[in-house]
């Protein structure tokens, strides 16, 4: 289901006029789609725009392509397209007020992803978020470095002194697990770590982290992180 009205082919931008789907992809790629000065993320930070994303990046969120071809998102939870992204606007992008379908931003950023949507009609992502949390069996550290680099790097920086992250909003790892002694007393701070993986903010440790869900992140995939992170 697309956005309830067609957007104009031009958006009048900066100087002068700019195409609109070029302005989407620009805010798609761009943190400053929230207007919150403590935002960091941009819709490219979890979600690849191509059917084959890069190998060696391992996304929270699906690709999006043939997104606006779809009949539902989120697993079926958002049944218009506009809400999917406000969802993921209001709750990691720290944006306020969720976006109007006649704002310019939304109206450009429906533009691109109907330019990435080629097909008609495009099949329902499968979108598997675990309900109960159980520890999984470590993996090789030597793997886990590779999950390590593909999945958290890029918004914590290296391990141990966080370096190349975006924000120091973002904690260091392994060292923030130390926290977790303190706010869940006689819980094993690898599980708190995987509640923290599988259900992101929604879990209420703080911070605007995204869920891996299994599609993303698989058990032997993060059992080998835990390893690494010597947890």
């Amino acid at each position: 289901m697309r956005w309830p009205w067609w957007g104009a082919v031009l958006l009048v931008v900066g100087c002068g006029p700019t195409p609109a789907v070029e302005y989407g992809e620009e805010l798609f790629h761009d943190p400053k789609l929230s207007e919150s000065q403590y935002n960091t993320f941009s819709c490219a930070t979890c979600h690849a725009s191509t059917a084959t994303p890069s190998p060696g990046k391992v996304y929270a969120g699906l690709s999006l392509y043939n997104v606006a071809s779809r009949p539902h998102w989120w697993g079926g939870y958002e049944t218009r397209l506009l809400d999917a992204v406000n969802f993921c606007y209001t709750s990691f992008m720290r944006g306020l007020t969720p976006l109007a379908p006649e704002d310019p931003k939304s109206r450009a950023l429906y533009e691109y992803l109907v330019s990435i949507s080629p097909d008609v009609q495009a099949p329902a992502q499968p979108f598997t978020l675990v309900k109960d949390i159980t520890d999984v069996p470590r993996g090789s550290a030597e793997w886990g470095a590779d999950v390590y680099e593909a999945t958290c790097q890029g918004c914590h920086g290296e391990t141990h002194t966080g370096k190349g992250r975006p924000s120091e909003l973002a904690p260091l790892l392994p060292e923030v697990v130390q926290e977790y002694g303190e706010l869940f007393p006689g819980v094993a701070p690898g599980l708190v770590f995987i509640e923290k993986v599988r259900h992101g903010r929604f879990f209420g440790v703080g911070g605007n982290m995204p869920p891996y869900s299994r599609e993303a992140l698989s058990d032997q995939d993060l059992g080998a992180l835990l390893a690494y992170l010597g947890l």
